[in-house]
């Protein structure tokens, strides 16, 4: 089995979920990231992995998996701003079973990263509450993902792995 862990970052934050997949799967893999991809052959099992952005998956990432994952084993990892079990991610991110319905999705893995200071300055500036209300967590991601949260990054990879061994 091959395995192949892809992903989309702008801050760093999901390239570190991403390494600490790649570190605890067996086997053949690669890591690439996203844009460095044509498709998904040659690989058996493929990890997805994105920052949220504009409360949503990346367009780009969307239309890449949507194009590319008829017949694949998929799971995907995201990161975003705010506390896991944040109501809000569900909605969000709600789509992933439609971006994966040509495939076979396994599970999905979210935790917490650290806002970008252009975004929380954005977010300050808005004048949209729920924005400012957002801005306020910022604080609260200082140094997200941390090592528990790469720990569980290894062992939803862990997890997806037996799933299709």
């Amino acid at each position: 089995m091959k395995t192949l862990v892809a992903y989309m970052t702008q801050t760093g934050n999901t390239k570190k979920i991403a390494e600490a997949i790649y570190d605890e799967i067996a086997g053949e893999k690669d890591i690439k990231d996203i844009k460095d991809l044509t498709n998904f052959e040659g690989y058996d099992l493929v990890f997805v992995g994105f920052p949220v952005l504009q409360f949503n998956v990346p367009e780009n990432v969307s239309k890449f998996v949507k194009e590319n994952v008829a017949g694949k084993d998929i799971a995907f990892f995201m990161t975003h701003g705010v506390p896991e079990g944040f109501e809000a991610i569900k909605s969000w991110t709600g789509s992933l079973k439609d971006i994966a319905a040509d495939g076979n999705l396994l599970g999905t893995f979210e935790c917490q990263g650290e806002i970008a200071q252009h975004v929380l300055d954005m977010l300050e500036k808005s004048d949209d509450p729920e924005m400012k209300a957002f801005a306020a967590l910022g604080p609260a991601a200082k140094g997200q993902p941390d090592e528990p949260h790469l720990q569980k990054a290894k062992e939803f990879a862990k997890e997806i792995q037996a799933k299709v061994q």
